[in-house]
């Protein structure tokens, strides 16, 4: 049974995962600043700003392709200015990596927020009356206090990035061996005759995945917490 398989479902597979690491990475630092601000700085535009990091989870992820499209494509004002640089996103598994950071991007703030609003500010007020600048303070007390949160939030960023469809066919297309990951990966063999059992082989590995991601999540917090971390 093997052998039946394509060696395009292991490209997919290998894309997939790859987009997924990248975003996740790339995504989470900015996640916990921008958590950071929207639980603890007050500022003007922070409502805005909220929204805007809040918006992919409510727009059809097609539009946010097509956004991303009309932003960072060839013709893009984004898009042009990079290529001067020799950087180009779309078509692209940079692309790929980028659709999926930004539609996982308001899953990680929102786990970190949580985190956050329950973390004991205390800590923080006394390190800071010892003299501890803000810096330091986020460093040895709020970000050891949140890393549950900030767990759960790269567990769900992964877990989003790895089944993106929407936005990533829409932005990069669905090229094979270069943007088709495993749910662009999906849509086409359901497209093609005969194409259902390399469709459930790829259904069985994305849930493998998911079950391997959320128990490795799992075990790691179970640690944490009896670490005291």
């Amino acid at each position: 049974m093997m052998a039946e398989v394509s060696p395009q479902v292991w490209q997919a597979v290998w894309l997939s995962l790859k987009v997924a690491s990248v975003a996740t990475v790339c995504a989470l630092p900015v996640a916990v600043l921008v958590a950071y601000l929207l639980t603890r700085v007050v500022f003007w535009g922070r409502g805005l700003l909220t929204v805007v990091v809040y918006l992919p989870l409510v727009l059809p992820p097609v539009v946010t392709g097509y956004a991303l499209l009309l932003m960072f494509g060839s013709n893009g004002y984004v898009g042009s200015l990079l290529a001067d640089l020799g950087i180009v996103f779309a078509f692209r598994w940079t692309g790929a990596v980028l659709a999926a950071a930004i539609m996982g991007f308001p899953l990680m703030v929102r786990a970190i927020q949580q985190a956050l609003d329950a973390s004991d500010k205390g800590f923080e007020a006394a390190a800071a009356s010892l003299g501890a600048s803000k810096i330091i303070c986020f460093l040895t007390i709020t970000l050891p206090l949140i890393a549950p949160g900030v767990l759960a939030g790269a567990i769900l960023g992964f877990a989003k990035a790895l089944g993106e469809f929407g936005a990533t066919i829409t932005f990069v297309a669905s090229i094979p061996g270069q943007t088709q990951t495993i749910p662009s990966a999906i849509y086409n063999f359901l497209q093609i005759p005969n194409g259902e059992p390399v469709v459930m082989w790829l259904v069985g590995i994305s849930v493998l995945l998911s079950v391997v991601a959320l128990a490795a999540s799992e075990l790691l917090g179970r640690w944490m917490r009896k670490h005291g971390l």
